[in-house]
């Protein structure tokens, strides 16, 4: 029998603790903020101060710069309290600005109340101010919309762009399609329309364009030729709905529903807009332009600094593996990656054999192949360290799901639904399963559902604190223990 997983965290009490307000059929995460954007707001908040004390030649006090500081705090406060800085790749341009507008004047009317309580220290003049607000306030709004104009001229001529089908030869599905076609500028192609009705239950332009089942679809999304699946098909098809969306678990595309109002477990779920049709992802990488950039300079930043300390151990590990056993120092074994594609992570050898086939038998206690050596480095996890070069490579990540062998993930993707889920972001060298102790041998399908529960939760709960949270439990002793063999 196959191991739920997607409602066995629903289900289950003792699942990994995560905020409340997370479960919603929204998904909406407080941690998806855009790093990018918050840094050029600050910076043109602090330029135009700046620009206003020279218009008005006056000189920085330190009142000016405590008001300058309360702007700046209150102004991230409010961001965060409006989502500012989430993804706008799919929303309404006037949306987004909305949302600046409405942050902006938050921030204006908490610097004025502080500022009026202290009135009798401020020594700026209210002229002064006044030029800095609207400053600031034309510039924010400024630089996002040509922002959001540059990138849809970037889509639009084939750049960052991504493919989507549609399952369901419905009229929902076919307004999608248009929508698709109408705003190229979202840089979402449009590659087919699947469904499983025979012709003579299709109606008009329903019986023209189906490219196949929705069988052939999820096969396409498992090849990786498919980066969105949109959803159509009624809401009364509720079951057929989540028989889809098992399916879907065992792929890396996005998914997402037009429209969904039942319960199910989401990852990382979020509204998108295509031209006037809204739709549901189920599931989604909270990873997303300027997240993933994020992660990438905290990976760069964090593995450099790393090697740079651990190069002369590793030296010294690598040597001591080639006086006590024969072999080489570093074994190459190949794991699904980022979507599930695969990539070469490199370990210190541990072992006499090197198992990088259809079949990949896990250590056991007291297993013959691990060489004494080897048993100390895998107990230790100094057999991991080379993985900081995949790191800097882009093909893992300091922290995320631990990488398996092929072989364990073609076995376990058939016996848990939402396994594949995992690969919705790159490995890591740690993660937040291994430092509650979930590493080691995986004799029975239950240990091993328990170990995705928490890849999943991860991806639920990112942000770059509960990263360094990960790394110091990690560097404290998360990843050492008796039960490693």
């Amino acid at each position: 029998m196959k191991f739920n997983l997607l409602q066995s965290q629903a289900l289950n009490s003792n699942s990994p603790t995560r905020d409340e307000t997370r479960s919603g059929i929204t998904g909406h995460y407080q941690s998806s903020f855009s790093t990018l954007y918050r840094l050029i707001d600050l910076c043109l908040i602090t330029v135009c101060f700046y620009a206003a004390l020279f218009y008005y030649d006056l000189t920085i006090t330190t009142t000016g710069m405590i008001l300058l500081f309360i702007n700046v705090v209150s102004f991230q406060m409010a961001a965060e309290a409006m989502d500012l800085y989430r993804s706008w790749r799919s929303s309404p341009t006037s949306s987004m600005l909305k949302n600046t507008v409405l942050t902006w004047l938050l921030s204006f009317f908490v610097t004025m109340t502080l500022g009026f309580m202290f009135s009798h220290s401020v020594t700026l003049s209210p002229s002064m101010v006044m030029f800095w607000f609207a400053a600031s306030f034309v510039s924010l709004t400024i630089w996002r919309a040509i922002m959001r104009q540059f990138l849809f001229k970037v889509r639009s001529n084939g750049m960052n762009s991504r493919s989507a089908i549609i399952v369901g030869a419905t009229d929902t599905g076919y307004n999608m399609a248009a929508q698709m076609k109408q705003n190229e500028h979202l840089g979402i192609h449009f590659k087919g329309m699947y469904d499983d009705r025979p012709a003579e239950r299709l109606l008009g332009e329903q019986q023209h364009d189906i490219c196949g089942s929705i069988d052939d679809a999820i096969e396409m999304a498992r090849l990786h030729q498919v980066d969105y699946i949109y959803i159509a098909l009624p809401t009364a098809a509720e079951n057929r709905i989540k028989a889809i969306l098992e399916k879907c678990s065992d792929t890396t595309a996005n998914v997402y529903l037009i429209p969904n109002f039942f319960m199910y477990s989401l990852l990382n779920s979020r509204w998108q807009s295509v031209g006037n049709v809204q739709a549901l992802s189920i599931y989604d990488t909270p990873f997303q332009g300027s997240n993933d950039v994020l992660k990438r300079i905290e990976d760069v930043v964090v593995s450099s600094i790393i090697l740079a300390i651990i190069a002369i151990p590793m030296l010294c590990i690598a040597a001591a593996i080639k006086m006590t056993s024969s072999g080489p120092a570093i074994f190459k074994q190949k794991r699904y990656g980022l979507d599930g594609k695969e990539i070469t992570v490199y370990k210190f050898r541990s072992m006499s054999t090197q198992d990088n086939g259809s079949e990949v038998k896990q250590a056991t206690k007291n297993d013959p192949r691990v060489t004494p050596l080897g048993a100390f480095l895998r107990r230790t996890s100094l057999d991991e360290l080379p993985q900081f070069i995949n790191v800097l490579q882009g093909r893992m990540s300091i922290v995320g799901p631990r990488p398996h062998a092929v072989a364990h993930n073609e076995q376990y993707r058939k016996l848990i639904t939402g396994y594949m889920l995992r690969h919705k972001i790159r490995p890591g060298i740690t993660g937040w399963a291994q430092v509650n102790g979930l590493r080691g041998e995986t004799e029975t399908v239950n240990k091993m559902a328990k170990r995705v529960e928490f890849d999943l939760d991860y991806m639920h709960r990112w942000s770059v604190w509960f990263d360094l949270k990960i790394i110091i439990k990690t560097i404290t002793g998360g990843l050492s223990g008796n039960h490693v063999y």
